[in-house]
């Protein structure tokens, strides 16, 4: 996923939980459901990120000899600038990118 062309915020916005819960039909399915997907996008970062960070790993690393990378400072930063994935989430569910289902309902109407 490249999340710099997300157009989720860098900051916190109020939301009104029930008009976003319209769908749904509950609110606290609607936050488990960001919630979900929230988690699943800071592992897919996470991921990201050490992937990246591990090419500067070196073998021999002791806590005396540490030593700056330019390249390393500027690649957290991206990662810091990002907005959090809770908000990515939120902003994916108010434009209807996230598929959602349960189990539970759907095994109740057969």
């Amino acid at each position: 996923m490249d999340f710099k062309k997300v157009n989720a915020p860098s900051n916190t916005i109020s939301r009104d939980m029930n008009s976003m819960s319209v769908n749904v039909g509950n609110v606290y399915e609607t936050v488990k459901i960001i919630a979900k997907r929230s988690n699943q996008i800071s592992a897919e970062i996470k991921s990201e990120l050490d992937k990246k960070l591990q090419e500067f790993a070196s073998m021999n690393e002791n806590i005396e000899e540490v030593f700056e990378n330019r390249e390393q400072i500027e690649i957290s930063r991206y990662y810091e600038k990002l907005p959090k994935p809770t908000l990515i989430a939120t902003q994916e569910f108010i434009e209807d990118k996230i598929y959602y289902r349960n189990p539970a309902k759907d095994s109740k109407l057969k």
